[in-house]
């Protein structure tokens, strides 16, 4: 078999440093799409991408050409050159180090899409922190 095939389904969670709530609503849909256009650009397919005003999750296919860390690495220092280039802030604005990486079957990837898309309503009751510990204890992660 001459081919690589594969299908690998990732949600990625990553927070604003000092988990600052600093991602306005009148520009994160942009952001989106530009982390969209990053990720896209290195032939990985995504999904859906949301966040809050704290942090973002991302769920793609990714492809095996590239290391998870690479392609976070470069969505963040990316995104945030776009951010701070665009002066939405009024301060240098800096991703958390770090991020969590979170994967699923292909049966999985249709809740996730709704958990996602469903950011705002989520956190009226639960904060980053609680779902990020939530997300650790289901993955059986320390």
């Amino acid at each position: 078999m001459p081919n690589t095939y594969s299908k690998i389904y990732i949600q990625l969670v990553f927070g604003v440093k000092h988990r600052a709530c600093v991602l306005s609503k009148s520009w994160r849909a942009d952001l989106f799409k530009y982390m969209a256009g990053i990720i896209q650009k290195q032939n990985h397919l995504v999904i859906v991408i949301n966040g809050v005003e704290d942090h973002v999750h991302i769920l793609l296919a990714m492809r095996p050409h590239q290391a998870l860390s690479d392609l976070v690495r470069d969505v963040k220092s990316s995104s945030s050159r776009w951010i701070n280039g665009k002066r939405f802030l009024d301060h240098p604005f800096y991703w958390q180090s770090g991020f969590g990486a979170f994967s699923y079957t292909s049966d999985a990837v249709n809740n996730v899409e709704r958990y996602i898309h469903n950011q705002e309503e989520h956190h009226r009751h639960k904060n980053f922190r609680n779902e990020y510990e939530d997300l650790l204890k289901r993955y059986h992660i320390e």
